[in-house]
């Protein structure tokens, strides 16, 4: 190649370059390489958005129980006032020590009510939903909680719901 033709080349924008695809290639292989990374972003978002029961507790009772179900700290002590602080909805709590037609109940009338019905001199904080949730919605919530806790503890918790549904 002579001198000139090489000038010549230089001087061509990339459009009308010999090789178009010379100049293409490495920013089509970056955006291709991250294609993975947005493809997981969204699918990581549409799983977590797609749960109503998740949305539904993150709404409504995450302010409380905590986000990731963690409860609030000291949760088997009472405060100054005498009530407990928000249990953990995870295994380490004791939702899942309760059926869910005691559960829907709980949450949908609030605590002191239930535990006025059953005679347990016990002050709760919990506040009622009824008014606010569907029971499908506390249904939906009280799934999402469920799914979030080891097989053996689902399988407790299940062999309850079913006794006292028998009763």
């Amino acid at each position: 190649m002579t001198t000139a033709f090489r000038q010549k080349q230089a001087q061509r924008s990339p459009t009308t370059c010999g090789l178009p695809g010379r100049l293409l290639f490495p920013p089509l292989l970056a955006m291709i390489g991250l294609l993975p990374l947005t493809a997981v972003a969204f699918l990581h978002a549409e799983t977590a958005d797609s749960d109503p029961g998740r949305a539904l507790y993150v709404a409504h009772c995450a302010a409380c129980h905590g986000v990731d179900l963690e409860g609030q700290p000291d949760w088997r002590s009472p405060d100054a006032n005498g009530l407990y602080p928000a249990p953990p909805h995870d295994e380490t709590g004791h939702t899942w020590h309760h059926d869910d037609a005691m559960l829907v109940d709980y949450i949908a009338r609030g605590g002191q009510a239930v535990l006025d019905d059953m005679g347990v001199t016990f002050t709760s904080g919990m506040p009622g939903f009824g008014s606010i949730l569907a029971e499908q919605e506390i249904g939906a919530i009280l799934d999402y909680i469920k799914s979030t806790w080891p097989e053996r503890i689902r399988d407790i918790q299940a062999q309850r719901s079913n006794a006292a549904a028998s009763e």
